[in-house]
C-alpha cells in the first residue's frame, strides 16, 4: 500500500490545491508513482474522465502533475452547488441527485465506504497518495461529522501538514489558532506548517518561523514564496474573476454567470501576449469586445433570467447584429436557444418553460439523466465566421442535464453565432489559433501581433516553474521524513 501526506489549510484560499499539486510533481521528479485524492471537493469546475466518470478540477490538475491520467477515484464525491443551500451530489463519477445541504450532513459519514475505497484502489497501485484536504479543519459546527480534514486523515492514518496563507496578513493567529483548536489527538498528526503566498523579503520573517515553532510546538516545514503560474484553480476564489484586464489587440468577453461553471474552459486564449479575457457581469464592463462567450453554468434557467435581468441579454443580442463573434459553451449554447424547459423540475426552477436569447435554432428540455462523456471528432459543416475550423480535429468531454435534439453537431451556427455542449473544445491543437485568425481577418489585423506559443509545453513549464519554486522552499528532508514516518 501507497505512503501518504496530507496538506489541509487554515481557511479556503490558503493554497493547499497548489501546494498539493507541486508536492505531486516534485515527487514525480524524484522518480514515484504518485496520485492526488481529496475525498469530498465542491466545486462546479469539473471533468469527465476517459471512462465518463465526474470529478473536481483541481485534482485533475494535480494528476497531470504528477503525470498521471485523472480518475474518478481521486475526488471521490463531489458537490456541485445548484443553490445557496443544496447541491448535486456526485459518488465515484456518478450522480446522485440533488440534495439540500441539512440532508447532505446527515447522511454524508454513509459515503465513507466509497470513499474508503476509492482510496484504497488508488493506494494499491501508487507509491505515494498526496491528500487534500478542504477549507478549515477546525469548522467546530462540522467536526464531529469531518470526511474531508482531520476526519479523512485518521481514516488512512496520513500525516498532515498545516497550511497559513501570509498574504492577507494574519498568519501567526491562522496557524496558532487552527492548532489550538484541534484536539490533542488530532494536534499530533499535524508534523510541519507551512507559510504560504510570502512576498519580500524572507530574512524579516525569520524570527516568525522561530516563533511559530515556540507557540506550536511543530516545526515549520517552509515559507514558500508568493509565486507567479499559469495553473488551473478553483473556481470558489478564483483570483480570475476579479482581475481588472486592460483592453489590448483583441478583447473577449466572458459572461460572469452567477453560477458559471468550466470556466478553465477559456484559458487557452489567455496565453497570447495581446489577447485579453474578462469577465463580466454588467453592461457597463461588455463594451464592445472581438468576442463574447456565454460559459457553461450549474443553473442555466436561474442564469438566464439573471442575464435578462442585468440586461446583459439585449447588449448581447445587440452585439451579435453588429456582427461580434458570440459563442456558448453547454449552458451557455441552451441559453442561445430559442426555449429552455424543465417539466421534470430538474434545476428546481420555478417555471416549467423560459425563452432563450433566439439566436440559434434549438429547443432544449431538461431530463433527470445526465449526460457525462468525452468526445472528439473532426469538425465539419461550418459555415461563416469560423468556417476556418472544418477539417480540425477536436476533443472534450460533456456534461449536462438538457438535451438540444438529436445528432447536433459538434459546432452548431453561422455567421458569427455558434455554440457547442463541448467543455475544452478550444484545447486542441490549433483551434484557439483558428477563432483569433478569423477575429484578426475582421479587424484588419497581423495574428502574428498576437503573441502566441505551444499550449502543453507552456503548462508542463508552469509545473515545473511551480515545483521548483516549493521544492526550493520547503525542507524537503523534513517532508520525506514525515512520508517515511521517521518523525
Amino acid at each position: 500500500m501507497a505512503k501518504n501526506i496530507m496538506v489541509v489549510g487554515t481557511m479556503s484560499n490558503a493554497g493547499k490545491s497548489l501546494i498539493c499539486a507541486a508536492l505531486c510533481r516534485i515527487l514525480k521528479q524524484d522518480g514515484y508513482k504518485v496520485a492526488p485524492f481529496k475525498s469530498q471537493n465542491m466545486a462546479l469546475n469539473s471533468f469527465i474522465t476517459e471512462a465518463g466518470g465526474e470529478m473536481g478540477r483541481a485534482q485533475v490538475v494535480q494528476a497531470e502533475a504528477a503525470g498521471t491520467k485523472p480518475d474518478v477515484r481521486m475526488n471521490p464525491i463531489l458537490l456541485k452547488p445548484t443553490t445557496d443551500v443544496g447541491s448535486q451530489v456526485i459518488v465515484n463519477g456518478k450522480a446522485q441527485g440533488n440534495m439540500r445541504a441539512m440532508e447532505y450532513y446527515r447522511h454524508k459519514r454513509e459515503y465513507i465506504p466509497a470513499i474508503l475505497e476509492a482510496y484504497n484502489g488508488l493506494a494499491k497501485e501508487n507509491d505515494i497518495i498526496v491528500i487534500e484536504g478542504a477549507g478549515s479543519p477546525v469548522e467546530l459546527n462540522l467536526k464531529n461529522d469531518d470526511i474531508v480534514n482531520m476526519g479523512m486523515a485518521k481514516l488512512v492514518n496520513a500525516p498532515v501538514l498545516l497550511v497559513g496563507n501570509i498574504d492577507p496578513g494574519g498568519v501567526f493567529a491562522q496557524l496558532y489558532g487552527t492548532v489550538a483548536l484541534l484536539p490533542e489527538d488530532e494536534r499530533a498528526m499535524v508534523k510541519g506548517l507551512i507559510v504560504n503566498k510570502f512576498r519580500g523579503d524572507i530574512r524579516i520573517f525569520e524570527p516568525g518561523i522561530q516563533i511559530l515553532e515556540d507557540i506550536c510546538k511543530i516545526p515549520v516545514a517552509g515559507v514558500v514564496p508568493y509565486t507567479q503560474v499559469d495553473i488551473d484553480d478553483e473556481d470558489s476564489l478564483t483570483e480570475r474573476f476579479s482581475r481588472k484586464n486592460e483592453r489590448k489587440l483583441v478583447d473577449i468577453a466572458v459572461i460572469r454567470l452567477p453560477r458559471i461553471s468550466n470556466f478553465t474552459d477559456f484559458a487557452p486564449f489567455e496565453r497570447y501576449g495581446n489577447v485579453s479575457l474578462r469577465y463580466v457581469d454588467s453592461v457597463g464592463e461588455l463594451g464592445k469586445p472581438d468576442m463574447i462567450i456565454l460559459p457553461g453554468t450549474k443553473s442555466t434557467i436561474s442564469d438566464l433570467k439573471w442575464l435578462r435581468q442585468s440586461g446583459l441579454e439585449a447588449a448581447v443580442c445587440q452585439e451579435a447584429s453588429r456582427g461580434t463573434l458570440i459563442f456558448g459553451v453547454c449552458g451557455g449554447y441552451q441559453m442561445m436557444g430559442e426555449t429552455i424547459s424543465d417539466p421534470e423540475q430538474v434545476e428546481a426552477a420555478s417555471v416549467e418553460e423560459i425563452a432563450g436569447l433566439g439566436l440559434i435554432s434549438m429547443e432544449t428540455v431538461f431530463l433527470e439523466e445526465k449526460v457525462q462523456t468525452q468526445t472528439e471528432g473532426v469538425f465539419s459543416g461550418i459555415q461563416g465566421m469560423l468556417a476556418g475550423l472544418n477539417g480540425m480535429k477536436y476533443n472534450g468531454y460533456e456534461i449536462h442535464m438538457g438535451r438540444s435534439g438529436e445528432k447536433l453537431p459538434s459546432l452548431q451556427g453561422n455567421q458569427n453565432i455558434y455554440g457547442t455542449y463541448i467543455h475544452g473544445v478550444f484545447d486542441a491543437e490549433g483551434i484557439a489559433d483558428t477563432i483569433l485568425k478569423a477575429i484578426c481577418e475582421r479587424r484588419n489585423i497581423d495574428f502574428e501581433a498576437l503573441q502566441s506559443f505551444d499550449i502543453r509545453e507552456y503548462k508542463e513549464r508552469q509545473y515545473d516553474i511551480l515545483a521548483d519554486a516549493v521544492r526550493n522552499s520547503l525542507d524537503m528532508d523534513l517532508i520525506y521524513k514525515i512520508i517515511n514516518r521517521e518523525v
